[in-house]
């Protein structure tokens, strides 16, 4: 049992994600800020390059190499802590692998042609997540009967196609995808059946940071949603979450150890 959840830290080296789009587009503030979350206590750091805010525009496999593989060569010699890719093209996955990442973050749950091999081949850990629909279009009518059995059916079901692939059971992660083809009271439901998720026996990683949904729960615009973030990093941490990735590290990790203190005392 882990003391405390692990920190994954968000780098988009895009310029359209929700958050933080163009902040770390260019290769030395993508590299700088990498060092900053690891000085601020991240486990992990989640390079992506390509957004998946609702609305997103697809971008080209260059496009995406482009951005993403000069961070991870850069950042994997001088950091002590791994690198995830967060993408879900099989080229962008081998690619980043080879330039040194040690995890794959995939929205798309490993389902494009080709990527179960990719991570079958790589054998490193791989995070599958849940959205209902695709980017572009995954909040426009999002529909469940039972979205906390769905998204938990839908996990168990991608996992165990990957095992038979032969991605060990120990590399796969599980990732419920909280505002990915979900409306705020779906949102709501999904993080009240995280316990059964965890039930499961995989690894959970829970990313809200910053979402609509804490916007939508405090009225406060992006820049002002980090105490809302933090609290539900707690909570996620409290339903036995193993891995919160987030956008705030230092102020993430300050509030988890006062909690794990307060939990164990």
């Amino acid at each position: 049992m882990l003391d405390r959840p692990r920190i994954m830290g968000i780098l988009n080296v895009t310029p359209d994600s929700f958050s933080d789009g163009g902040k770390w587009l260019g290769k030395s503030e993508a590299i700088q800020h990498a060092f900053e979350m690891q000085e601020a206590g991240a486990d992990i750091i989640d390079v992506g390059g390509e957004s998946t805010r609702p609305g997103a525009a697809a971008v080209t496999l260059q496009q995406e190499l482009d951005r993403v593989i000069p961070v991870v060569e850069a950042i994997v010699p001088g950091l002590s802590v791994p690198v995830s890719i967060d993408t879900s093209k099989p080229e962008v996955m081998r690619e980043a692998v080879a330039a040194g990442a040690g995890m794959i973050n995939d929205v798309c749950a490993l389902r494009l042609e080709g990527a179960v091999q990719a991570a079958v081949d790589l054998a490193v850990p791989v995070c599958l997540m849940h959205m209902q629909g695709e980017p572009r279009v995954m909040q426009d009518n999002p529909l469940y009967k039972d979205v906390g059995a769905e998204v938990r059916q839908f996990l168990l079901e991608r996992a165990k196609h990957c095992e038979a692939a032969g991605v060990p059971e120990q590399h796969i992660i599980l990732d419920p995808g909280f505002g990915f083809g979900k409306t705020l009271q779906q949102n709501l439901d999904l993080f009240h059946s995280l316990p059964a998720l965890v039930a499961a026996g995989y690894p959970v990683l829970v990313g809200i940071s910053r979402k609509a949904m804490v916007g939508k729960l405090t009225g406060r615009k992006l820049a002002e949603r980090i105490p809302g973030s933090i609290a539900a990093a707690v909570l996620a941490a409290q339903a036995g979450a193993a891995i919160i990735r987030v956008h705030d590290v230092s102020e993430t990790l300050d509030a988890l150890k006062v909690a794990t203190a307060l939990w164990t005392a």
